[in-house]
């Protein structure tokens, strides 16, 4: 068996044993402490209280769930109390949804970047950025570039 052949097995022996590793530990999570009724009639309360409404999606969403993806996107997402501002929030969600690609957040994204006072120049460069960061992501990782030697050349460790 050649050395690319073992290293191949043990890199996706290890990948699995991790996806293994990380649902065990959600499985975990998500039994120790589920949703009641309570849980899910409050987030619905403030997601309306919040949004005017509950958007059709998050009516699709499980309802054992909800509670916790609504306290997420309230924690970080919404909230004034972080490191963020709304700005870049929505810039920097805009460009990871142009990569993804995920059309209902590119539009959602540009709508809020634009609420939190984005320019439409901004909103341009954040996509450009994403590219770009693609662009050489692709080129490195396509050829391998020894990652070490890069820090080097980059006047890293």
């Amino acid at each position: 068996m050649s050395v690319s052949r073992i290293v191949s097995s043990i890199h996706s022996s290890l990948r699995s044993a991790s996806l293994l590793a990380a649902a065990g530990a959600l499985a975990t999570i998500l039994t120790a402490a589920p949703a009641n009724a309570d849980d899910y009639d409050a987030a619905v309360k403030d997601i309306q209280s919040t949004m005017g409404g509950v958007p059709g999606f998050l009516k699709q969403f499980p309802k054992a769930g909800l509670p916790g993806a609504w306290a997420e996107v309230k924690a970080i997402e919404l909230s004034d109390k972080t490191a963020l501002s709304p700005k870049v929030k929505s810039l920097i969600s805009l460009a990871v949804a142009a990569q993804i690609p995920c059309s209902y957040c590119i539009w959602s994204d540009t709508q809020d970047a634009k609420r939190a006072g984005a320019t439409d120049e901004e909103i341009q460069e954040a996509v450009a950025m994403a590219a770009l960061t693609r662009h050489w992501s692709t080129i490195f990782n396509g050829m391998q570039v020894d990652l070490a030697q890069f820090k080097k050349d980059m006047g890293g460790e």
